[in-house]
């Protein structure tokens, strides 16, 4: 080889070399952003973590809560409401009753018809209505004269094809924060969801209600108010006797359950014709040293409108879910350029829905088109890698298993509180320790359950229905049974009005 062909070969080579390195210098940086990727994923597993042991102290923590609460006013984070509902349809109802459903920015008004026994279905007439944005920041008189022009025109249109009701009896649902005095009287503490009519706070709801009735020239009687959760469970209970308590999961949960009046401290001599009453529990606030937090779950609780407040709610329900995802991701951007530059949308809070996160999650196309879309149409982040992809879906899968299996332990703590949890439980403030007798131990308990993340998020209600049976174990599970129930809040109120409407208890 002459001189020249050497100085060639060996500026070859040295490319080559160059090249080489630049290659491996990429790889192995590529490869330290991937690793600090899947270090986030794996700090967010551990940190996640519900193993059976933590799922028992949870359960435990909220059976004590729960007598803490019933035991004193501001005894503990969970409100233990009194509803003053202290019987539950039993299918004997007869007759046709009106429900007035006032949950946020619409209302529906329904028609409901009982034929005296129970029946899975039951014949009912619904409208949904938008209330007007300028109403919400009006006066009370505006809100409800509105309202009740609505619902006027509804009962007249039914009553006109079909036979009236013999008497007019309302069920009301209203799902804002009231101190309940009676069956069907409680004050409004303070608004939520956009609402903001101040001459109304600290007024009687039911009241303002029924003199918009009168006004207008209605004929009928506000029989009952109930919370969307009492709803719930009045129609679990109409469908099966054994229904002992009620669930929502969807935007935010909440739950209650049917207690002893002799376990209300609170309220001892309180008259009940049961020897009960429902207790509307207001889980979304309840808080244990023992649940899973995160640093997401720290920032996202700082930076919200009610700081420290609504803990439980702020790790299981819909609102949230989506927004826990969306930080995660955004962290994992921060680390790595392995989703491109940081995207304006990625920052934007809220911006991920849970409906989609679940879509993310439950994606099975070979390539996760599903999840791939998601992230271009919403987070703004283009041309993600296929395993980039499946990070985001493990992602999903973290944060939806933690919740299912928190809201697991939620609704064993309440079956542990009355003794349905195969334990004995805690029941009037005494540990019942393993004294109750193998019928007891065997009886047959239902939780209905309602609301969009339970109903529509599938891995969301395995998970939850693994962890149920995980904690009760497999000789006690069998007999606890979970069944959804729809449009509890609704028809769960004309069945309280039909359970009240001829009873001495109710105030007029």
């Amino acid at each position: 080889m002459g001189k020249v062909g050497f100085v060639v070969a060996v500026g070859i080579a040295t490319v080559t070399c160059v090249v080489a390195a630049a290659v491996v210098g990429r790889r192995v940086r590529s490869r330290r952003k991937w690793m600090r990727v899947v270090g986030v994923l794996k700090e967010l597993e551990q940190a996640c973590q519900t193993p059976l042991s933590r799922l028992r102290q949870v359960v435990d923590a909220m059976a004590v809560e729960m007598h803490a609460g019933l035991a004193s006013e501001g005894g503990s984070k969970l409100k233990m409401l009194l509803t003053y509902v202290d019987k539950l349809p039993n299918g004997s109802e007869k007759g046709i009753y009106y429900a007035l459903d006032l949950g946020g920015t619409n209302f529906r008004i329904l028609r409901v018809q009982l034929e005296g026994r129970r029946s899975s279905t039951i014949r009912h007439d619904v409208e949904r209505m938008p209330v007007p944005q300028h109403l919400m920041t009006g006066t009370s008189k505006d809100l409800f004269d509105f309202i009740v022009a609505s619902l006027r025109q509804f009962v007249e249109k039914e009553e006109a094809k079909d036979s009236p009701a013999s008497t007019r009896e309302l069920g009301f649902t209203f799902s804002f924060p009231v101190k309940q005095t009676s069956l069907n009287s409680g004050l409004l503490m303070k608004w939520t969801k956009g609402f903001s009519i101040n001459d109304m706070v600290g007024k009687d709801v039911c009241e303002c209600l029924q003199q918009a009735l009168s006004r207008n020239g209605l004929d009928m009687h506000v029989a009952a108010l109930v919370n969307d959760t009492v709803g719930t469970l009045a129609l679990g209970h109409y469908n099966d006797e054994d229904t002992v308590a009620a669930v929502i999961i969807g935007t935010g949960t909440n739950a209650c359950y049917f207690e002893r009046a002799d376990a209300i401290i609170k309220a001892q001599g309180l008259p009940t014709t049961s020897g009960g009453m429902v207790v509307n529990m207001e889980w979304g606030n309840f808080w244990s040293s023992h649940l899973p937090r995160t640093s997401y779950d720290i920032e996202l609780d700082a930076q919200s409108p009610n700081p420290n407040d609504q803990g439980f709610e702020k790790m299981i329900s819909g609102m949230y879910l989506g927004e826990i995802v969306r930080r995660v991701i955004l962290r994992m951007s921060l680390e790595s350029d392995i989703f491109g530059p940081v995207s304006p949308s990625l920052c934007e809070a809220f911006i991920l829905r849970t409906p989609l996160m679940a879509a993310m999650h439950e994606d099975d196309s070979p390539d996760l088109n599903v999840v791939a879309r998601a992230l271009n149409d919403v987070l703004g982040i283009r041309d993600v890698p296929l395993k980039a992809r499946k990070i985001v879906v493990n992602v999903c899968d973290v944060v939806s298993r933690r919740a299912a299996r928190l809201a697991a332990a939620g609704i064993v703590g309440i079956l542990k509180k009355i003794g349905r949890d195969g334990t004995g439980g805690i029941a009037g403030g005494r540990l019942k320790g393993g004294g109750s007798s193998s019928s007891s131990r065997s009886r047959r308990t239902v939780v209905t359950i309602e609301g969009g993340l339970y109903v529509e998020y599938r891995m969301f209600r395995e998970y939850l229905h693994e962890a149920v049976a995980e904690i009760l174990g497999e000789e006690f599970s069998p007999h606890v049974v979970l069944k959804v129930t729809e449009d509890g809040s609704g028809i769960g109120a004309a069945l309280i009005a039909a359970s009240y409407s001829s009873s001495e208890s109710v105030d007029t």
